[in-house]
């Protein structure tokens, strides 16, 4: 059994033979084990629009950096505790923010300094059926090294043609991403492949020596 953590309401994780779902309702901070878990903490406070959006120059930002509730770090005490595996986008600033180590793409799992036996890594969820590459940063916490992933540049599932129509934007969407013509429900959804990908991750940390103790 493992519990999926900050998940969306009716969404992949519901209905998935051993895993309880802790949504929006049921306010995933108040999780107190005892299963290892699946966090997906929310991240538009952390991410490089944490203001509320593109700012013109000289714009008052309008949010706080970080102001989540305490959602980031109850995630990652939760995992630290319980064992499993936290998912943030690439670049996330809450990594740095609470004394992780910032992952690099394609350079595999990176032991962190820490007494949790945890380790970070950069994956593309475009190898597991995302339809952009979509980098991500994983936190896992278990006992020993978690398994190689799949490293590789994956290969665009959508055709530059298809959302872009002239040659300054496909130019332009080589720089930028696939992700930022797909919609807010594309970009954020977790794809089935990548979040059997995470279970299996949670299964395997087996719970943390700390919880164990």
């Amino acid at each position: 059994m493992i519990a999926a953590l900050f998940v969306a309401t009716g969404g992949a994780y519901f209905g998935v033979d051993g895993v309880d779902p802790w949504d929006v309702t049921r306010d995933a901070r108040k999780y107190a084990g005892p299963w290892p878990v699946v966090a997906h903490p929310p991240c538009e406070r952390w991410g490089r629009y944490w203001g509320g959006g593109p700012m013109l120059h000289g714009t008052p930002r309008q949010k706080t950096l970080g102001d989540d509730g305490g959602c980031f770090a109850s995630a990652l005490e939760s995992v630290r505790r319980f064992g499993g595996v936290l998912e943030h986008p690439e670049a996330s600033l809450a990594f740095r923010a609470h004394g992780l180590p910032c992952p690099s793409w394609r350079k595999g799992w990176l032991e962190c300094v820490d007494q949790w036996d945890g380790y970070v890594c950069c994956v593309a969820q475009g190898n597991y059926g995302h339809r952009a590459r979509k980098l991500t940063w994983l936190y896992y916490a278990g006992r020993g090294l978690p398994p190689a992933l799949d490293w590789s540049i994956p290969k665009m599932q959508i055709k530059l043609e298809d959302v872009y129509h002239s040659k300054e934007e496909r130019a332009r969407l080589r720089k930028t991403g696939i992700c930022q013509r797909l919609s807010h429900q594309q970009r954020a959804a977790t794809p089935l492949p990548f979040r059997d990908l995470l279970i299996d991750l949670a299964r395997r940390s087996s719970g943390t020596a700390k919880a164990a103790e």
